[in-house]
This record gives structure tokens, sequence and C-alpha cells, in this order.
């Protein structure tokens, strides 16, 4: 069957509902672009905090986690982050819809790389590179700026539940040579860019269930974690190099940092190692997330998977 009749009938399939979300997307998108940077992101701060108020349910699970993640603090300090949270996803908003405008130049004036060098040294090693990342910062930027500089990568997604909505997102993300890898062809994509020296971001912070998952330590309560960078470091020999676009007040400016490399244990008992390994990974995401936690994505019910014999969390 040709692409063109492919199309043809997964349009015909698609429902009225569908239709009418990619519609209210593609009007906010364009009306979001017509805005002057600086305007945009205070529209889309804006709306933001009217979410804030709106979806309580998120908000609560938020709460919650903020709660297991620092019982120490204060109330109104984890209330101080959780807006924050939501201002953040404000910005990413406005940066999303303006993306297919900008330019290297252009976006170089509000964002800049540190720890170039690591990254540029992994990808050197020519076994490809596994970038490990997050909800955190602005991280439908990072891959795009590195894209636009000219360092194409893959990402590793979810399919969107709207598929009109899902192909015009991947559109705007692989305008400038980034290529999609959707997590449902996640092991054979992923071991052929790293045989062909590619690199490959992974946001590896989101909860998992058995057997894709294993438990380690987030924050000090057990997560089901992703195990498949893992296993593909592991199983390829290629480098994973930690990387997150963060926004800095203090600049008002984004910052692309590459860590150094992370080691990846290799004793040869392989479910040992990809334990070992993922609570490693996992705890280099939270030692970031630690010194940001107002930019990562709190509503996520990252913990809601529980070890055998533990009740739910939420």
């Amino acid at each position: 069957m040709s692409k063109v009749t492919q199309k043809e009938e997964i349009d015909a399939d698609v429902t009225f509902r569908e239709r009418v979300e990619f519609a209210v997307v593609w009007l906010a998108v364009h009306f979001m672009r017509l805005l002057p940077w600086g305007f945009a992101r205070l529209v889309g701060t804006g709306i933001a905090g009217i979410a804030f108020h709106l979806l309580g349910r998120l908000r609560g699970v938020g709460t919650q986690n903020l709660k297991l993640a620092f019982p120490e603090m204060p109330e109104g300090e984890r209330e101080k982050i959780l807006r924050s949270v939501y201002r953040n996803l404000g910005r990413l908003l406005a940066e999303f819809c303006l993306m297919p405008g900008y330019t290297p130049e252009g976006a170089s004036r509000f964002i800049r790389y540190e720890g170039l060098e690591n990254y540029l040294a992994a990808r050197k090693r020519g076994k490809g590179v596994l970038v490990l990342t997050g909800h955190l910062g602005a991280w439908e930027l990072s891959s795009f700026y590195h894209s636009l500089m000219g360092m194409p990568m893959g990402m590793v997604i979810r399919r969107l539940d709207n598929r009109l909505v899902d192909e015009f997102v991947n559109r705007i993300r692989c305008l400038h040579g980034n290529r999609v890898i959707h997590k449902d062809d996640f092991a054979r994509g992923l071991i052929a860019s790293m045989r062909a020296g590619e690199t490959v971001g992974i946001l590896m912070d989101t909860n998992m269930t058995p057997p894709q998952g294993v438990f380690v330590p987030f924050f000090g309560v057990e997560a089901c974690t992703a195990s498949g960078m893992a296993r593909i470091a592991a199983k390829t020999g290629s480098a994973v190099v930690p990387g997150f676009l963060l926004w800095e007040e203090s600049e008002q400016k984004y910052v692309l940092r590459f860590a150094k490399e992370l080691e990846v244990v290799c004793t040869g008992d392989s479910e040992t190692d990809v334990v070992t390994n993922t609570a490693a990974f996992t705890a280099a995401i939270e030692r970031t997330i630690r010194q940001y936690p107002d930019q990562w994505l709190w509503m996520h019910r990252r913990w809601k998977t529980r070890p055998p014999g533990e009740e739910g969390i939420y």
C-alpha cells in the first residue's frame, strides 16, 4: 500500500473530536507566532497561571510530589515552586509555538551552550551518544536548538493520542533534521542509531511499569524507572551524557548544559548492572532537579507504580 493511501486511510479514520482539537492547537500556535518573543512568553505564562488555578487535580499531584521529595520544606516554599513550574511551562509553550521561526543567530541571543565539549568528546568516540534528559527546563527547545546549531538528533517519544496533533508537533520538532523514535519501536530504533554513531535524547524521568521499568531511588523513594537506556548503553558501548536546557533568571537566558559522560558499569551480571546504571542515571537527573526544582514537571505521577505490597501514593 502506498504512503499516500495509508495517509488517506488515517485521515478518514480521524474523529470529529480530533479534528476540533487539532484546529484549536493549530490556531493557538499560529496566533502565538504573530507575537513578539517577549509578549508571547507573557501570554504563555498567563495561560499557565490560569491552568494553575483551574486544574486542581494536577496541582494536587504536584503538591503531593513536592511533599514526598522535600518533606522538610515549608509548605509556602513548595507552593512557590509549584507556581514557578507553571510559569516555566508557559514559557515552554511560547517557545514551542515560536520555534519554526528561530534562526541560529536569533536563538543564540537567548540560548547558550555550557559543556558542549563534553558532548563533542562523547560523539567523537563513534559509538553513539545517549543524551540523558527529562521533563526539566525547556526540554522541547533543547533538541530543537541542538539541531538548529547543526547537530540533529533522534528523540524517543510517546505518540500523542490525537494523531493530527502528533503529526503537527513532530513536523515542528524535526524542522532541522531531528527525527522521532516512537516508544513502540524503541529498542530496534535505538540500537540502529547507536551503531550508526548517532545521538538520541531520552526523557528518563517518567513512571514506568515492570518489566520495562526497574525500581531505583528517586528523592529517596523507590520509583519504577525506564531501564532501556542502561540496557542499550551496555549492549552498544554508547556514551551516556546528561543534557538539560535550563532557564537562568540572572542571565535572562537558557543554558544548554552537557555534563561529563557517565560511567556505564559492566560487571557481567546484566540484570544487576541494569539496576546499578539506571540508579546512577536517575541520580544525575535528581541532582539537576534539586538545583532547579522550579523547572521540573512535578505534576507527573512519578511514583505511581509501587513495589509489590506497597500501597499506592496517589
